[in-house]
């Protein structure tokens, strides 16, 4: 087998798509009977759905979900204001996509699970995770019913607890970023509109939320508690909080379907790889879930990750293409680490600090900027959409596990297509992540790349 991915959270199971697309021999595992019931990371981003889009689940996605509502305040049983939860991000040729979806992440999962399982890929539920122990030549996964996996690769997508992290003896540096106790539940509720995310503060500075899932017929309850407080997350306790903060009685709260407490930290681990064994997620980041960075950038890790490994076990570039994974990914969850803090103190508003289409690599080793005067796009910039002379939308030239060659005249040899005026002058090698890898006056040098990355067959004629 060539890799086990463990943990079937948005992480593992956008990673499975990814490799699966690209005929990698892989295996998800899930220490859990089923998939994650919970709707805990409900926020899309919209960079995350251009990689949905290139994944082919953004209309499921879609489907799933739907925008987010303004917030109504409430002050002692009355409505007090409305107000937008994000600031505007005005959309563009090159990003269409400029507004975070709502998708539950329990629908999130089970679109990208249909799509994993269409691909032909597998997720092994029930298959918790006791250690493992590699060698030059690979890893052996023990798992709880006594099994193991051999694979070439191990990818740790098994939470802010992982196991896998743990047992190859890498730290997580950080801590806490509040000290009260927040809570988070889904739950049927009567008495509240569905256009609007019901904000309940109380006069002690703290309070609750319920925002209307879209997609679902349930609520998420969202509550920050008085440090101290003991969390009751039985639906009597819940019923308890929502009418302490806000004018709806105890009945109104008609179902609980699930329900979860925790402290919000921020926290990174002190390396993302550790010889076949890589961490990705929430086995590498943990944030704050204000601002709907956590899950977003842990997708955005995968797909980072992905490509990379195909190439290495096709033997189409080196074992050291997986060092640039944590070269590019571990500043980046750092930044988003410290975005979702100031997101969580009111330092940052939310919308064109927190949609993550700024995110790029232009410090990173696979980024070859040639030009003299570079234009407006870049070497390690997100690649922006936008149409060319004849007509062609990037993103779906895009789309799929391969690297795109944009030349304003065609190149001998190479297949290449016209960029739109957008990106300025001159030869830009797109990487199967979206960001342009190589950009040059001519295309002397793009070959040479293309070799160490791996992009050889996507260039060639």
């Amino acid at each position: 087998m060539d890799v086990v991915v463990v943990g079937a959270g948005p992480t593992g199971l956008t990673l499975g798509i990814d490799l699966a697309r690209r005929g990698v021999d892989a295996l998800v595992v899930e220490a859990g009977e089923k998939l994650f019931p919970g709707s805990r990371g409900k926020g899309i981003q919209p960079r995350t759905q251009e990689v949905y889009d290139d994944l082919g689940v953004l209309d499921a996605m879609r489907a799933a979900g739907g925008p987010y509502p303004p917030q109504l305040v409430w002050r002692n049983g009355e409505p007090l204001e409305t107000k937008p939860m994000f600031d505007p991000v005005p959309a563009d040729e090159g990003a269409p996509y400029t507004e975070p979806l709502m998708v539950a992440q329990w629908r999130t999962q089970e679109v990208l699970y249909a799509r994993l399982r269409e691909l032909g890929g597998r997720v092994g539920f029930g298959r918790g995770v006791t250690g493992l122990e590699q060698d030059p030549e690979g890893v052996t996964v023990r798992f709880a019913d006594g099994t193991a996996e051999r694979a070439r690769y191990v990818v740790a997508a098994d939470g802010g607890r992982s196991t896998v992290r743990r047992a190859v003896g890498v730290g997580m540096a950080g801590g806490p970023v509040d000290p009260s106790p927040f809570l988070v539940a889904d739950l049927r509720v009567r008495g509240l509109d569905r256009d609007h995310w019901h904000v309940f503060a109380g006069a002690d500075g703290y309070g609750v939320a319920l925002c209307p899932l879209a997609g679902t017929d349930d609520f998420q309850l969202g509550g920050r508690l008085p440090e101290g407080t003991e969390v009751d997350l039985s639906l009597a306790g819940l019923r308890r909080l929502v009418t302490t903060y806000s004018h709806l009685a105890a009945a109104d709260i008609t179902e609980l379907r699930w329900a979860s407490g925790f402290r919000p930290r921020a926290a990174l681990a002190d390396r993302f790889r550790v010889g076949r064994v890589l961490l990705a997620g929430d086995a590498a980041h943990v944030h704050s879930p204000a601002g709907g960075q956590g899950l977003n950038t842990s997708v955005q890790d995968a797909y980072n990750l992905g490509w990379k490994l195909a190439a290495v076990l096709a033997g189409k570039a080196p074992d050291a293409l997986l060092d640039t994974y944590e070269e590019e990914r571990r500043p980046n969850a750092a930044a988003m680490l410290g975005l979702s803090t100031g997101v969580h103190h009111g330092e940052v508003r939310r919308g064109e600090a927190t949609v993550q289409l700024g995110i790029g690599y232009r410090e990173s080793s696979l980024a070859e900027e040639t030009r003299a005067n570079p234009g407006p796009v870049r070497a390690g910039d997100r690649a922006p959409d936008g149409r060319n002379a004849d007509g062609v939308r990037m993103f779906d030239a895009f789309r799929g596990p391969h690297w795109t060659v944009l030349a304003p005249e065609p190149v001998a040899g190479v297949r290449s297509l016209p960029a739109p005026r957008s990106y300025g002058p001159g030869v830009f090698l797109v990487r199967p992540d979206g960001y342009v890898g190589w950009a040059g006056e001519t295309a002397e040098g793009l070959r040479t790349y293309a070799d160490r990355t791996g992009a050889t067959e996507s260039v060639g004629a």
